[in-house]
């Protein structure tokens, strides 16, 4: 998206959407009018796996749009934000993030997959499946939110990167211990941790979603070259996509948008009755998180005096 390179605004509100995931915290600054002022990343902000992480990633990637932008940090109070952040699913967590101090003039948390069917889907009717460090299903109908898995990878997150990582490792150990075959990708993995699966235990015993989503390139990678194990890990992902595209499907989402970083390579491997009701996205959950957050201004407006500073535009 290009960078608006007009004078800017300098009284009036502005829009800060940030797509908050386990593996870097994206965020987009905005006129009331949609003009797009500045782009940035910074790290995770998944606020399940720690708040004030997730916090000073959200705060980083807004104080570098500022900068951008040629803004200073006295501008932030001019900004309302939608913080689509991963975890936000969880009410406790949700709840407590609304809370968070911060610089903005007002702020709404939701969650990345909330954002990212209202972007896909350009705020109309629909349902996205996001398939990236984590898995979730979402759809918006009639108003309505519905929700499918993303509980986390303790015990959800199937089909996802970190899912991809850890069963991949479950598999090396399996072939050191002689029940499987090795493969090239069980090879690849196990040479990473200097061949010692006592490395592979110390490690994924603390690694995070985002770390261990970051070995599903290597699978991915070996997917090409028809290595066995990658593509039956493929296949399980596949599997478990399907299975959140039919819940969602049921539910009265028949447009179903393909979001996250595994989204295209996961793609082929879906079946027919999912692709059938696979749509391009409209757009992403920067989209989504401006979208919320412009409508959250517009409920501000009541507090009308705001809105007129922005018309000399």
């Amino acid at each position: 998206m290009s960078i608006e390179n007009k004078v800017l605004p300098r009284t009036g509100l502005l829009l800060l959407g940030v797509d908050g995931g386990g593996t870097r915290c994206r965020a987009r600054l905005s006129t009331l009018r949609s003009a797009t002022l500045a782009e940035a990343v910074a790290g995770p902000a998944n606020i399940r796996l720690g708040m004030d992480e997730a916090f000073s990633s959200v705060f980083q990637a807004g104080a570098r749009c500022l900068a951008q932008a040629g803004l200073s940090p006295g501008d932030s109070q001019r900004i309302v934000a939608c913080l689509a952040l991963a975890g936000a699913s969880e009410p406790s967590c949700r709840d407590a993030a609304q809370r968070y101090r911060h610089p903005y003039r007002h702020v709404i948390v939701t969650t990345d997959a909330r954002a990212a069917c209202v972007g896909a889907h350009a705020g109309r009717n629909g349902g996205v499946i996001v398939v990236g460090t984590g898995s979730i299903g979402w759809a918006e109908l009639d108003g309505r939110q519905f929700r499918i898995g993303g509980w986390g990878l303790a015990v959800s997150d199937e089909g996802s990167g970190a899912w991809l990582g850890r069963e991949a490792l479950r598999r090396v150990l399996w072939a050191h211990d002689g029940r499987i075959p090795w493969t090239g990708l069980m090879s690849a993995l196990f040479e990473r941790f200097q061949s010692d699966p006592h490395a592979i235990v110390r490690w994924s015993s603390n690694a995070t979603p985002g770390e261990l989503g970051a070995l599903a390139p290597a699978i991915v990678h070996h997917v090409a070259k028809s290595d066995p194990i990658a593509l039956e890990l493929m296949r399980l992902a596949a599997g478990h996509v399907d299975a959140l595209a039919a819940r969602l499907v049921l539910l009265g989402a028949h447009r179903l948008a393909l979001v996250g970083g595994l989204a295209k390579p996961i793609e082929p491997w879906l079946a027919d009755e999912t692709r059938r009701h696979l749509v391009q996205p409209a757009g992403d959950a920067l989209d989504g998180a401006l979208r919320l957050a412009a409508a959250a201004a517009r409920l501000r407006a009541a507090d009308a005096r705001l809105l007129p500073l922005e018309h000399g535009r």
